[in-house]
């Protein structure tokens, strides 16, 4: 009799329990979120409660904490002081105005002007672009920053991580970012961070995951940013870890996956805006203060020897939880709705959100002729088929969906609307560190770099054209061939998608 009885007293609790959690979380879950990302985490919670709510707890903010925050904050007014008489972009330069719109946009939201950018070359081959970082670096006289999410030294990456030994003997600083949770599970990385240690290079994580050192916050905001710069002269931008193009994995290595990416090398003022961002990251960081140069200073290391050609009007677009209105997404969004005749979307994980969706969907029925560039299978397989998903809409609006042949992943991160010129179409582009997903929107420090004019749009143009005939295109009636099974595991992993 006591047996049954304390058995319905607890029934009764963990029934009041249940029915208490998910009349909370209904009224506060939606609460400054997106109604798909309220949905699926209502979804989570109300379905498996014990489960679902302390994963809501764990990862349900995109927020950092409140020093990361007053630092970041800290950070952007420091740059909106330094920029407080620099014009939005450079004087003497004519700009249409639907360009103008953008920059105006960009520069509310991150305080970063747009800048002239010389062009040195848009790297393509993988192990190319950590050769030419690696001379760059044997050329540094001053001082070198380095900001990429994921570092592993192996035999592909060891010349670049001697460049820099080499480089603190003769006395130029060597300042390091990288990602923890992004490089922590890479082979080597304790070896990685004795061997930095022993050069004499100064270092530290990035969003450390550290509890006895009081360091912790939601294990997946991390910062994607990956930089190189040298003397403030001369940076490298664009989607390359500092790791083998396998990844080091053994199951890469048997199929022969291969990571494409892409590096743009710059000079000019843009150096100098990257110069701001890397010094905000290794002040959050280290609480360690670097001198930032001024766009006026970095403009007379613009070498004699640049062509008009090479002269770019670029800005620099910051992005990840210390910025609450999500500049990349609203960037990429007016990009989408400016284009007129062309759009190229290039991006290893393409999962958007619903505003960026119909954007894209509605530049296809508008009459743009609208390329996404995919890998044709992704290298996560939540994340592949979450992106497979939105394959059945994109290709019933229109989109010319062209996919990068396995086991290669492609990785390579940009978009550029009307390249071709057409009558009344205004060339622009970006390419950066961010994927089209709604993880580099709200969940990453991501960096991109807008293209509002010059020869890096009809570079990025002629990379869609490699890309285009490598890829396979793929149709709506192959699309709809697929299997039942493979339809539902598609819309199952949808859901994950929006969980911020």
């Amino acid at each position: 009799m006591t047996i049954s009885i304390d058995l319905e007293l607890w029934q009764t609790i963990g029934l009041l329990v249940d029915y208490t959690i998910k009349i909370i979380a209904i009224g506060y879950v939606p609460e400054g979120r997106r109604p798909g990302t309220s949905t699926a985490w209502l979804l989570a919670i109300l379905l498996i409660p014990f489960l679902g709510l302390p994963l809501f707890l764990l990862m349900g903010s995109p927020y950092i904490n409140k020093r990361r925050h007053r630092i970041q904050q800290e950070v952007n007014d420091l740059i909106d002081d330094v920029h407080d008489d620099v014009p939005d972009y450079p004087s003497g330069v004519s700009m249409h105005p639907e360009i103008e719109s953008v920059i105006r946009l960009n520069r509310r939201l991150t305080n970063m002007p747009a800048v002239i950018g010389v062009n040195h070359g848009m790297h393509t081959d993988y192990d190319g672009i950590i050769r030419r970082m690696t001379e760059a670096v044997d050329a540094a006289e001053d001082y070198i920053y380095v900001e990429i999410y994921i570092m592993a030294w192996d035999e592909t990456t060891r010349p670049f991580y001697e460049a820099l030994g080499r480089a603190e003997e003769r006395g130029v600083k060597v300042r390091l970012l990288f990602d923890h949770v992004g490089s922590w599970k890479y082979p080597g990385y304790r070896k990685l961070k004795k061997k930095l240690t022993a050069m004499g290079i100064e270092w530290y994580l990035m969003l450390p995951l550290q509890p006895w050192r009081r360091r912790f916050r939601r294990p997946d905001l991390r910062n994607h940013r990956k930089m190189l710069i040298i003397d403030g002269h001369r940076g490298f931008i664009g989607s390359l870890n500092m790791i083998d193009a396998s990844y080091l994995q053994r199951k890469n290595i048997k199929m022969g996956r291969k990571w494409v990416d892409l590096m743009v090398e710059m000079s000019g003022p843009i150096v100098s805006s990257m110069e701001m961002v890397f010094a905000g990251d290794w002040y959050v960081e280290s609480n360690e203060t670097l001198e930032i140069r001024d766009h006026d200073e970095a403009h007379e290391t613009i070498p004699d020897t640049a062509q008009d050609s090479q002269m770019n009007v670029v800005q620099l677009v910051p992005s990840g939880p210390g910025y609450t209105t999500e500049p990349n997404l609203r960037m990429f969004n007016s990009i989408v709705h400016h284009a007129k005749d062309r759009l190229v979307l290039c991006s290893p994980y393409f999962i958007p959100d619903e505003s960026l969706l119909e954007a894209v969907t509605s530049a296809c029925y508008r009459g743009v002729r609208v390329e996404l560039y995919v890998s044709e299978q992704a290298d996560q397989f939540m994340v592949n088929h979450a992106q497979s998903s939105y394959y059945q809409a994109l290709l019933e609006a229109g989109v010319k969906i062209y996919m990068y042949p396995k086991p290669y992943v492609l990785h390579t991160k940009y978009m550029i609307a009307d390249p071709d010129r057409e009558a009344g179409s205004v060339p622009m582009g970006v390419v950066g560190s961010s994927n089209l997903d709604m993880r580099s929107f709200g969940l990453n420090y991501e960096i991109s770099m807008l293209v509002a004019k010059g020869d890096l749009i009809r570079d990025l143009d002629k990379i869609t054209a490699h890309y285009k005939d490598t890829s396979t295109r793929l149709t709506l009636d192959k699309w709809n061939e697929r299997s039942w099974g493979r339809r539902y595991l598609d819309n199952v992993m949808r859901l994950t998608s929006a969980l911020q």
